[in-house]
């Protein structure tokens, strides 16, 4: 073996090498100095009080037996599972592991033993979906304590969210048998898994009732484009104007029509924030008769888009007709048309809230104005339609038209759409992680909780810069009125010295 040294590397330093031993000593570590001042969790903890889930899920659990993870430590675990957009709850575990921030946020110590991943869905079904519903409620009114809610004017839309469920698990067939598949799966599914209380539970109505998702029956079979068909839900929320908290949120299947949820938002919206809504902003999915009702029974300004609008400008409507062509008669309840016919009453459609008028079906295929009134074959009469409080309805339609609603709907895309783009970007909002729809409830309100903590903390950290550029403006303008006192004191002094050299 040659032991010759090359001349370059004489005097350098030896290559160390660290070899793996027991630690022979215990050493004391502060987590909460290792945990830098501006981590986000740091303020998190002195902002968001945890601990109320004691009170809420005590009636959960016995007075003797094993001890269960503190509900509080379980409540941040799921905190943490949407705040960072962790993979999954395996996932989390092993992270918190690894993490002195995770640890420190917990309560753990480096020696404290990490529960098991099932802890958390042992937790949902024992809790059920109300405690976080209660969270999400909590951090809404805190947002309002801290100013971040006008709660006068309120944006709402909906969006799809990917089910958990298999593509290739899809039942067609007669909607009787679907139906009964359906009632046998959740029926099977709600043996296992279901939280652990008596609260009745919603079920919607079903448009597509020939096809049925076997891994998630609750889930809808949903159209999004041209062929991507797939098992979904539907995530409505309302948008508070002034900082974009979210004040409500609702999950339903996937084909429920996000019109129909217009006014529980508004409920919960006010229910959550204690305020009443002036201004309600949507786009034309929300512009039907039975919402423009519904605001001006409020007395909400119907900033939203008419559903026909599109329809009065399509290529079927040109030429045609249209409903303001047509002159109501209130004392004699009934329609002139264009040619001085009458149309009077002749149905009452009680599911769409409305009376339809027509003339006689000779007369109108002999007038001369028909191909202006209508294209239906059949000589069929042209008829219209009249809602319950119509004119509570066309005030609704004139509020939608106005320059101020225009302005409302163009801030209702980054104002609404931001929030839902924000979501999923960052905490996974696009796809359930679980299955079953008390599951995505509780997915939906953790979103929007971590959403609107993310900023109750961008408002705390804005006080102070703006509070210190407050002082620094006045300041400025302090010290701009000293430097003109200084001027003119100046010039006073050269006035006076060039008199007495006058005089």
């Amino acid at each position: 073996m040659c032991n010759i040294v090359h001349p370059i590397l004489r005097g350098c330093t030896m290559m160390g090498l660290q070899e793996s031993q027991q630690e022979m000593f215990n050493y004391a570590v502060n987590l909460d100095k290792r945990v830098r001042p501006d981590n986000p969790l740091r303020r998190i903890r002195e902002a968001i009080d945890f601990t109320f889930v004691r009170r809420e899920v005590k009636a959960f659990y016995g007075h003797n037996g094993n001890e269960s993870v503190d509900p509080a430590v379980i409540m941040k675990m799921m905190f943490l599972l949407f705040f960072d957009d962790v993979a999954s709850e395996r996932e989390l575990m092993r992270i918190i592991a690894e993490r002195l921030d995770y640890m420190w946020f917990l309560g753990y110590g480096l020696g404290d033993e990490i529960p098991s991943h099932s802890v958390l869905s042992k937790a949902r079904s024992r809790w059920g979906v109300e405690v976080f519903e209660t969270l999400f409620a909590r951090i809404v009114a805190q947002c309002s304590m801290a100013g971040l809610i006008d709660g006068r004017k309120l944006h709402v839309d909906g969006s799809l969210v990917d089910a958990n469920a298999s593509k290739n698990a899809v039942i067609k067939g007669c909607p009787e048998l679907i139906a009964q598949h359906r009632e046998q799966l959740q029926g099977e599914m709600t043996k296992f898994d279901e939280p652990a209380d008596d609260r009745p539970r919603k079920y919607y109505e079903r448009k597509n009732k020939g096809l049925l998702n076997k891994t998630d029956p609750d889930a809808a079979m949903v159209r999004k484009g041209a062929l991507d068909s797939r098992a979904r839900y539907k995530t409505h929320r309302a948008v508070d104007d002034a900082h974009g908290v979210i004040t409500a949120t609702e999950t339903t299947p996937g084909d429920v029509e996000e019109n129909a949820k217009l006014m529980d938002l508004v409920e919960q919206h006010e229910r959550n924030t204690g305020k009443q809504v002036e201004t309600a902003v949507a786009d034309n999915q929300y512009g039907t008769a039975d919402n423009f009702r519904a605001c001006q029974q409020r007395g909400i300004r119907s900033h939203i888009g008419d559903m026909l609008a599109p329809q009065a400008h399509s290529g079927r409507r040109e030429g045609i007709f249209s409903y303001e062509d047509f002159e109501y008669n209130a004392d004699s309840d009934s329609f002139t048309c264009p040619a001085g016919q009458v149309l009077t009453r002749r149905k009452h459609k009680k599911t769409r809230m409305a009376y339809e008028y027509a003339c006689q079906r000779s007369t109108c295929s002999a007038c001369p104005l028909r191909a202006q009134c209508t294209r239906a074959a059949g000589g069929m009469a042209r008829s219209i339609k009249r809602h319950y409080q119509q004119e509570a309805i066309d005030a609704g339609r004139a509020q939608s038209q106005s320059v101020a609603a225009r302005r409302d709907r163009v801030r209702r895309k980054w104002r609404m759409e931001g929030s839902f783009a924000d979501a999923a970007n960052n905490h996974g909002f696009k796809r359930a992680r679980w299955r079953r729809l008390w599951r995505q409830r509780i997915q939906d309100y953790m979103i929007a909780t971590v959403q609107n903590v993310r900023i109750l903390l961008r408002h705390a950290a804005n006080k102070p810069a703006a509070a210190a550029t407050a002082l620094d403006a006045r300041l400025q303008t302090l010290l701009s009125h000293v430097k003109a006192l200084l001027k003119l004191q100046g010039c006073l002094c050269g006035n006076s010295d060039s008199m007495r050299q006058h005089t």
